[in-house]
C-alpha cells in the first residue's frame, strides 16, 4: 500500500533477507572480512552470531551472491532441534540427496560419495547451518565428523554455522564441543549498527527501492529510531514499515518524532512493543533519556560485593572477543606484509647480483681486448725489433 502512495518501486524494508538490500555497516564489514577469510581456507567451520534480526542471513545472502556457483556448491540448513542422526538425514536432502528408509550409514555413504564427486569435478562443498542455536550437542558432533571427510588431503565440506548469543556462549563453554572448537578457523559476533549508521541505512534501502524524496524525514527521527529499536536491522525494517503504513493511511508526506511515539503507543498497546523495541513498555516514553543498560551502575549482591549485570559482561565478553580477532587478523596481515617484504627484498637483491654479474662480465670482456691489444702491440714491437736486428747483420 505505502510502496504506492509514495512511488516505490518495491518495499524497501521486507523483513525475509534479500542481498539487493544488502548494506555494509561497520560490524558487518568485520564480519564479510572474517568470512572471506574463512571461506578461503577451505576447511573447518566459520561462526558467525548475533542477535536476532542482526542481519546474519542478510550477510550470508549477500556472500553467496558474490561466489561463483561453478566452482562452489552450497547447502543451506535452517535447523529446529534437531539430534545427531536426524541432522545426517536433513545435510543428505540439503544436498539433493535422495537416501531410502532412515538409515544412518546409508546416509553419510551417500554424502560422502557425493562429496568426492564434487570434488573431482573442480567443486567445493558449504554446508550453511542457520539457528545453530537449536542444535543438539550430538548434532554438532555429528556435523563435526562430517568435517572429516577427505580426498586425499584435501577436505572435501567446509561449514559455516549462523546463531544467536547463546549459540555462541554454548560453543565457548561446553565440554563436550572441544573437538569443535578447534576447527572454527574464524568467528565474528554481529553488533547492532551504530547510531551514526542508521540514516544511511534508511536512505540505502530506499533508494534501492526506487525513493526520490518522498516521504521525508525530520533530522531528529533516526536518533529515535535508533533509541527505540537499539541499531537491530530487523527492529528498524519493522519501525520503518508501520512509519510508512502510517504516513501512507493519513497521506503524509514528511515522516516526524510524534508520528514514530503514534506507533510506538499502538504497539505497546496491542502488546507487540517488544517486537521492535529491545525495552520494557514501560519505559518507552522516556527511551531517548535513559542509559543504555551498559551503563547503569553495578548493582550489590547480598555480601555487598559488586555484581556484573549479565548483559554488561555479555558486551565485554564480545568486546574481549572483537579485539582477540582483530589482533588475530592483525598480526596475519603482519605476517603476511613480512613475507611480502622478504619477498621483494630477495627479489631487489637477486636483481642486483645479475647487475654485479653483468658488470663484472663486461669488465672482464674490456680486460679481455685489451689484454689482446697489448699481446698484438708487444708482438709487432718483438717483430720490428727482430727485423731491425737482421738488416743490421746482413750490412
Amino acid at each position: 500500500m505505502f510502496d504506492q502512495f509514495y512511488g516505490l518501486e518495491a518495499r524497501p524494508f521486507q523483513l525475509t533477507p534479500d542481498p539487493a538490500y544488502y548494506f555494509e555497516s561497520i560490524t558487518h564489514r568485520k564480519a564479510l572480512s572474517y568470512l572471506g577469510y574463512g571461506l578461503a581456507q577451505g576447511e573447518g567451520f566459520v561462526v558467525i552470531t548475533g542477535e536476532v534480526g542482526a542481519g546474519k542471513s542478510t550477510l550470508v545472502a549477500h556472500l553467496m551472491s558474490t561466489i561463483d556457483s561453478a566452482r562452489l556448491t552450497a547447502g543451506h540448513v535452517v535447523t529446529s532441534s534437531l539430534g545427531g542422526e536426524e541432522i545426517i538425514h536433513v545435510v543428505a536432502r540439503t544436498f539433493g540427496l535422495e537416501v531410502a528408509g532412515h538409515d544412518k550409514a546409508t546416509a553419510l555413504g551417500a554424502i560422502e560419495h557425493f562429496f568426492h564427486e564434487e570434488a573431482r569435478s573442480g567443486r567445493r562443498c558449504l554446508l550453511i547451518v542457520d539457528e545453530a542455536q537449536n542444535l543438539s550437542i550430538e548434532a554438532l558432533e555429528e556435523l563435526r565428523m562430517l568435517s572429516n571427510f577427505q580426498l586425499g588431503a584435501h577436505p572435501l565440506l567446509q561449514t559455516l554455522l549462523l546463531g544467536q548469543p547463546e549459540f555462541r556462549a554454548m560453543l565457548l563453554e561446553h565440554p563436550e564441543l572441544e573437538q569443535l572448537r578447534q576447527r572454527v578457523i574464524a568467528a565474528h559476533h554481529l553488533e547492532p549498527m551504530q547510531a551514526k549508521e542508521v540514516q544511511p541505512y534508511i536512505e540505502h534501502r530506499l533508494k534501492r527501492a526506487g525513493w526520490q524524496g518522498n516521504p521525508s524525514f525530520d533530522a531528529r527521527l533516526f536518533a529515535e529510531i535508533y533509541a527505540a529499536t537499539g541499531g537491530i536491522p530487523r527492529r528498524i525494517n519493522q519501525t520503518l514499515n508501520r512509519l510508512l503504513l502510517l504516513g501512507a493511511v493519513e497521506e503524509r508526506s514528511h515522516i516526524d518524532g510524534a508520528m514514530l511515539a503514534q506507533i510506538l503507543g499502538e504497539l505497546n498497546d496491542d502488546g507487540s512493543i517488544a517486537i521492535v523495541s529491545p525495552q520494557a513498555p514501560s519505559e518507552r516514553a522516556d527511551f531517548a533519556r535513559k542509559p543504555k543498560p551498559q551503563e547503569a551502575a553495578p548493582e550489590q549482591d547480598a555480601s555487598g560485593q559488586r555484581s556484573i549485570d549479565p548483559v554488561v559482561l555479555d558486551t565485554m565478553l564480545a568486546e574481549r572477543d572483537a579485539q582477540i580477532q582483530e589482533l588475530q587478523q592483525a598480526v596475519i596481515e603482519l605476517a603476511n606484509a613480512a613475507d611480502e617484504r622478504h619477498d621483494a627484498q630477495q627479489a631487489a637483491i637477486a636483481e642486483l647480483v645479475a647487475d654485479i654479474s653483468r658488470q663484472i662480465a663486461e669488465l672482464e670482456s674490456r680486460l679481455s681486448e685489451q689484454d689482446r691489444t697489448v699481446r698484438h702491440a708487444l708482438t709487432m714491437i718483438i717483430e720490428w725489433i727482430e727485423s731491425d736486428e737482421a738488416l743490421r747483420a746482413a750490412a
